[in-house]
């Protein structure tokens, strides 16, 4: 699970905004983007990414493994027939291109977790979307960010508890059926310590958030947020 890693890196030392508008008009040129140059462009601008944020390759392939597998064998199952020749390439291939587009995302995507704390993700929401709906959608993505990890730590204690319970001997089903009660019953009463840690606290809807200032690394980020959203525009408004 990606997590934030503290460091002085150029994509630590940037605003949050600026990391979320640059994150917004990414997905919007590469959602839009099917020619290769441009393709080839966008896992440029996703490796340096990467590399400015002081992580690499590696770490997203370990985080998004599930995903990276599932894509891959979009393109197989897409060119599957259920009559001769059996195995069409051009739909393949037009899967490939499209499921191609998600790999620079997470690579830029996983720059952000990885650079950005918590609160300041918080802030920036905050900040940028006024009145109660920016709270709350802030609140709503701290939490998340915390809470998965909890969950997913829960999820590997369980599983290894039934393993160390001879659970491997039982079906597929009653192994499935034993960890997803398990995992409801736990999920649970991690929402009810949530909810009381949170009145213990005096959670309040509009604290103290951490100070944001843009910088002079921000402008050439914003400038390349705005080219980026300009090829993606370009590809869907008529011009």
């Amino acid at each position: 699970m990606l997590t934030y890693t503290p460091g002085d890196t150029v994509v630590h030392r940037l605003d949050p905004r600026t990391k979320l508008g640059f994150q917004f008009a990414f997905a919007l040129a590469t959602f839009t983007t099917l020619t290769l140059p441009r393709l080839a462009g966008l896992f440029v601008v996703g490796l340096v990414s990467l590399y400015l944020a002081g992580t690499t390759v590696r770490t997203v392939v370990r985080a998004y493994w599930i995903i990276l597998l599932v894509l891959a064998a979009g393109p197989l199952i897409a060119g599957v027939t259920l009559g001769s020749p059996w195995f069409e390439v051009r739909p393949a291939l037009a899967s490939v291109r499209s499921v191609v587009r998600i790999v620079p995302l997470l690579f830029v995507s996983t720059a952000y977790v990885t650079a950005t704390p918590v609160r300041d993700t918080r802030a920036a929401i905050q900040r940028t979307i006024p009145g109660r709906a920016g709270q709350l959608l802030g609140v709503g993505v701290a939490l998340t960010f915390r809470f998965v990890p909890v969950l997913r730590a829960d999820l590997r204690r369980v599983r290894d508890a039934i393993r160390a319970r001879g659970g491997d001997t039982r079906s597929i089903r009653e192994r499935s059926q034993r960890l997803t009660t398990l995992m409801v019953v736990r999920a649970l009463r991690r929402s009810d310590r949530l909810a009381v840690a949170l009145q213990a606290r005096c959670f309040a809807w509009n604290p103290t958030l951490p100070r944001l200032q843009f910088s002079r690394l921000d402008l050439p980020v914003w400038m390349l947020s705005a080219v980026l959203a300009g090829v993606g525009l370009a590809a869907i408004l008529p011009l």
